[in-house]
């Protein structure tokens, strides 16, 4: 994408108003906008991506590993590149649904998601979390998974802060194969 650095807007012909602003497309984000494959409610038989994702093979559900427990997945919709979750294999709502087992393979799935990440793309730092129910932000908030997303120092440029818009610089396929090359074993 060329940028250039005029003062002048451009006219630019069936995008709206002429402003300042160059336009980065991504259309592949509308599904994520419109809520394509989104649970249409609270059951698992209701179109609950988590809980299908495991039966697909790794390549084609983007999954990294796989535990008794749960399983590390990448996003489809990332805030960095690498982002990932961890998510139950059991189809829960809330973290203090999950039992002994899964709380443990949780934290330890965690653990191996940073040390992953750190080792193939020299993470410096992390933010963890989960997001508990639609108020606090849950984009499926059904079936309970954590986040973990890489950062870097410096990571946060024009693109995201000006326009809303994150550039990754890999394809999701070849991200999933790099962590899963690396991931370490329990």
């Amino acid at each position: 994408m060329l940028i250039s650095m005029t003062s002048e807007p451009e006219l630019q012909q069936g995008v709206g108003e002429p402003d300042g602003f160059r336009r980065l497309w991504t259309p592949h984000r509308m599904a994520y906008i419109q809520g394509e494959n989104k649970p249409t409610g609270p059951a698992p038989d209701d179109g609950c991506p988590f809980c299908s994702i495991p039966s697909l093979s790794d390549e084609d559900g983007l999954i990294i590993a796989r535990g008794s427990a749960v399983f590390a997945v990448l996003n489809l919709y990332p805030y960095n590149g690498g982002h990932l979750m961890v998510v139950p294999y059991r189809h829960v709502a809330d973290y203090t649904d999950l039992d002994e087992a899964e709380t443990v393979e949780l934290a330890e799935f965690t653990k191996r998601a940073m040390t992953a990440l750190r080792a193939a793309s020299g993470a410096h730092g992390f933010n963890i979390g989960m997001n508990q129910g639609a108020a606090a932000g849950a984009g499926i908030a059904a079936h309970l998974h954590q986040h973990v997303v890489p950062r870097w120092g410096g990571d946060t440029n024009f693109m995201p802060v000006v326009g809303h818009t994150k550039v990754l610089p890999q394809l999701l396929a070849d991200t999933r194969k790099m962590l899963a090359e690396v991931w370490p074993q329990g």
